[in-house]
């Protein structure tokens, strides 16, 4: 399924390819007569990202999406699906065709002060990626590690310094620079601004869009805060339980959502838009992954859930141009006032 109009540049071969991805954890045995648990940490999730394209995946914690950023990165093995970046499918590569097929791909991880080794020094840190990848002339190794962070706003003198002589939004633009030093094409960050202040968050996603517009790099972003996406993102999936739920422009996902959890997240964080600031009500617990059941797994916390919704799982659909919701009810939740399609 795309993620966009089917203009045609749309239709080009698309940067990264997810298609179908599951991913399933056995738990520990809690008894000896019964089969250990397993937690379905995705379920069957397609999604595409252009190049020069940025896919948004927002959720509550627990809804799959570091998983799916663990998946797309080829951290783990998938229990069943495929991710293929460039036409490679990555689990099917050698490691050693893995691990040159990383220069087009990396990651910034969610914490700024612990993804950096305190014992490195700045330059170490940053080359990291490029010298995984096999020798390189020290010098000129030492000119990429400097026009990178010149790239991220610091300087050439701290390359010889360490982490702890940084703040947490220099230390982000450090982790930025390491992900840039090999010229990727899609750069995958997992909640970049959630450990920082509100302040330094809007510098750093700032930085992010201007290294996008400079390099047309592709971002997945994972966040659990649609404001952070809605500023970077062209295209938003929201997660519940390991599956989308919905997926849209980020205009048409706040101003006609199509599913009640999409609502739901909408009233559980402090908005400002339209020249106004309004806290909104919080969304309920997530779900148990480990309970499998029939129907749609958001029944239980809908207020529009009928019988039909109880027995037969939606699929995700077009309720829209560009704009897909696994929802029996899809039409109605977006036809209803905001208030009316809480969780609840």
């Amino acid at each position: 399924m795309t993620m966009l109009d089917q203009a045609p540049s749309a239709r080009e071969t698309p940067l990264l390819e997810v298609k179908d991805l599951a991913q399933r954890y056995t738990l520990p045995r809690e008894s000896l007569f019964k089969p250990p648990a397993q937690v379905n940490a995705l379920n069957g999730v397609t999604a595409q990202v252009k190049a020069g394209r940025s896919l948004g995946v927002v959720g509550e914690s627990g809804s799959g999406k570091s998983t799916f950023a663990r998946l797309v990165m080829a951290l783990e093995r998938p229990s069943s699906g495929s991710v293929s970046l460039l036409g490679r499918d990555l689990n099917q590569l050698p490691s050693d065709e893995l691990r040159r097929a990383r220069r087009d791909f990396q990651m910034v991880f969610q914490d700024p002060y612990g993804s950096l080794d305190p014992r490195q020094t700045i330059a170490r840190i940053v080359a990291e990626p490029l010298t995984a990848l096999g020798r390189i002339d020290r010098a000129a190794l030492r000119e990429r590690v400097a026009t990178v962070l010149r790239q991220v706003g610091l300087r050439d003198a701290d390359m010889d310094k360490f982490p702890h002589e940084f703040s947490g939004g220099q230390r982000q633009r450090i982790a930025i620079a390491r992900a840039l030093i090999t010229q990727p094409k899609l750069i995958v960050a997992d909640e970049p601004v959630s450990a920082l202040d509100v302040s330094v968050q809007a510098q750093v996603l700032n930085l992010m869009q201007d290294l996008q517009d400079q390099f047309a790099l592709s971002y997945i972003l994972i966040s659990h805060d649609l404001a952070v996406v809605d500023l970077l993102c062209d295209e938003i999936a929201v997660m519940y339980l390991g599956r989308i739920v919905e997926q849209a422009r980020p205009e048409d996902l706040f101003a006609h959502s199509a599913h009640p959890y999409t609502r739901a997240l909408l009233d559980a964080v402090p908005r400002a838009r339209a020249g106004r600031v309004r806290r909104r009500r919080g969304a309920q617990l997530v779900a148990s992954q480990s309970s499998a059941g029939v129907g749609c797994p958001y029944a239980p916390r809908c207020p529009l859930a009928d019988q039909h919704c109880r027995e037969t799982a939606p699929a995700l659909r077009s309720v829209g141009p560009a704009h897909l919701a696994a929802c029996h009810h899809a039409e109605a939740v977006m036809a209803l006032p905001p208030a009316v399609a809480e969780a609840g």
